[in-house]
């Protein structure tokens, strides 16, 4: 291949490179993400690209910048980096959800996007189409990668029938919980399943505060007969983060009558907030009222169970090899919600590709040490029995009962074990805390445990990865 020798590549050299992306990365991920890079310039050795979008921008970074900063490399051997950003505006946003072919289907978004700087105009939805406000759906978002335990299971149930039935069941439907718990990915999941199974539904889904930008847009163009239009002649209206249009009162205004002239005509409304409507503070009460008519699923907070499966979806569709203890060490120490826990599963495989070394439960510590260290607070025998409990799937209860069979008393012992090493407690204390022992149990349960390490190098392993998560 032929250097570039001039400083400033201009359009032929990238029509030379942007043939080889489908080749280098394969005909999947160009269609899908890399057509629609645009080059910009090259100027101090960066080269310049834009995208449509910040989802295309995010995950064209994330998944193909080391590649695509060698490909340019071989073009140009002065390219020392490559900035990717968003070129915001009508017809690159309408581009990419016009041609964009989702990786879940294979088939066309056929979205219309109502794009920041356009006025509503109803005659460019057709029924066929969603009617979308940026940001886009993200096709990562399906009910088929959503995984499913104990704390999500209503909500996930409850938008799984709301997507696939032909008949309205509750409305509206609002989804609760904390932040990044997954609220998002069922509004998305739904709008997806409806957009790919039942075309002949006409969909808006908008954030709240992009709700209320369209709607002081339409006043400041005074054209609000086509907002109200658009908005109530829809088949499902999809309002994420409600707690957005608190305490703004002519937004509530117009959202409680497009709400009652949807109900009116029997059609299905969804909303999410991170709270249940009567804890939502700011909110008149005939919305509040409104809002908690069908069925408030609430999203609680992750278990362990729960972030490991999580975990292991997500390992399955980046396709690396990740040890099952770094896993576990992160489904044990990243507790807040779901999008922290991605973020540090990305950020120890980013780490591991950009040093060149495999991933390791030392690694992830090194990678994740300023995250760890935010998350750190002062170790109790709770914490230990709690853990311990967990990762050998017995109950709390079982730390203080009597029971002596061995999937109950190894825990217990380890958990003895790991409240000698980890904690200031005497033996006598520990022995308190579970079910009254005295200092002489404890003395064996250290005594064996660490017989067993010298011996077993698997549960050496084992009480390594323990005593990692729960150190500070």
């Amino acid at each position: 291949m032929q250097n570039c020798m001039s400083g400033n590549l201009n359009l032929d050299n990238w029509g030379h490179i942007k043939p080889q992306l489908s080749q280098f990365f394969g005909e999947k991920a160009y269609e899908s993400w890399l057509k629609f890079l645009k080059f910009d310039q090259l100027a101090g050795g960066r080269v310049y690209l834009t995208v449509p979008s910040r989802f295309l921008r995010d995950w064209i970074t994330t998944r193909f910048g080391d590649k695509l900063l060698t490909l340019w490399k071989k073009e140009n051997n002065n390219i020392h980096s490559i900035e990717i950003s968003v070129q915001a505006g009508e017809d690159s946003f309408d581009k990419t959800l016009h041609t964009n072919n989702s990786p879940n289907n294979g088939s066309s978004l056929d979205t219309v996007l109502t794009a920041p700087n356009t006025k509503l105009d109803t005659t460019t939805a057709n029924t066929n189409s969603l009617l979308n406000a940026p940001p886009a759906l993200d096709p990562r978002y399906t009910f088929e990668t959503f995984v499913v335990g104990k704390p999500n299971e209503l909500a996930y149930a409850a938008a799984q029938r709301v997507a696939t039935a032909n008949v309205i069941n509750f409305n509206p439907l609002f989804l609760h919980g904390g932040v990044g718990l997954g609220k998002t990915h069922l509004m998305h999941a739904i709008a997806w399943h409806i957009q790919n199974h039942q075309k002949h539904r006409q969909v808006i889904y908008m954030s709240a505060e992009q709700f209320m930008y369209q709607f002081v847009r339409a006043l400041r163009h005074k054209n609000m007969i086509s907002f109200r239009e658009q908005f109530r002649s829809v088949d499902v209206l999809m309002i994420d983060d409600v707690q957005f249009i608190s305490g703004k009162d002519s937004t509530q205004e117009e959202f409680f009558h497009t709400f009652n002239a949807l109900m009116d005509k029997k059609k299905q409304i969804i909303l999410s907030a991170d709270k249940s409507p009567s804890e939502l503070d700011g909110l008149q009460e005939r919305v509040r009222s409104r809002m908690g008519w069908g069925l408030v699923a609430d999203i609680h907070p992750t278990t362990y169970e729960l972030r490991l499966g999580i975990l292991s979806a997500k390992v399955e569709v980046l396709d690396i090899e990740i040890p099952p203890l770094v896993l576990e060490f992160l489904a044990h120490k990243i507790t807040s919600n779901i999008r922290e826990l991605e973020g540090a599963l990305n950020r120890i495989v980013a780490h591991a590709t950009l040093v060149g070394q495999k991933i390791t439960l030392d690694s992830t510590q090194q990678a994740l040490k300023d995250l760890l260290r935010a998350n750190e607070r002062s170790l109790t025998i709770e914490d230990i029995q709690k853990t311990v409990a967990e990762h050998y799937n017995v109950r709390i209860a079982d730390m203080h009962s009597n029971r002596r069979l061995r999937v109950v008393a190894r825990p217990r012992q380890v958990a003895m074990f790991l409240c000698k090493q980890l904690t200031p407690k005497s033996l006598p204390e520990i022995g308190r805390k579970f079910g009254g022992r005295d200092h002489t149990t404890v003395m064996h349960a250290v005594k064996k445990v660490g017989e067993l390490m010298a011996t077993d190098p698997l549960f050496e392993q084992d009480i390594t990865m323990l005593e990692n998560m729960l150190k500070k």
